[in-house]
């Protein structure tokens, strides 16, 4: 029989980003409440540009994975935003001839 995991109350927004960093929604779906939210007109304009978006599978080594975390920490942003922008930015780079 699988066990109900318990969601755990959080102290501050940051310990519950961590946590569903590291956890899966599916795990807690039956716990979670539907929220309705109205988003401001240039949350609405970036929620529609981000419908533009496509995700797809990477195979990271585990190291790059925590570095990559670590780096976010220090900058205070989530560790797939630091690598969508370092992915971005060797497409420019590439672009722009190549350069290392």
């Amino acid at each position: 029989m699988k066990r109900e995991k318990t969601l755990p109350e959080f102290k501050n927004e940051q310990e519950m980003a961590e946590f569903w960093d590291n956890h899966s929604v599916a795990d807690y779906w039956d716990q979670l409440e539907p929220e309705e939210v109205e988003l401001a007109p240039e949350l609405a304009a970036k929620a529609a540009e981000r419908q533009k978006t496509k995700r797809i599978t990477l195979r990271l080594r585990v190291s790059q994975i925590e570095t990559a975390k670590e780096i976010a920490r220090k900058k205070d942003i989530p560790y797939q935003t630091l690598m969508r922008s370092w992915i971005a930015q060797g497409i420019e780079r590439e672009l722009a001839g190549g350069e290392r």
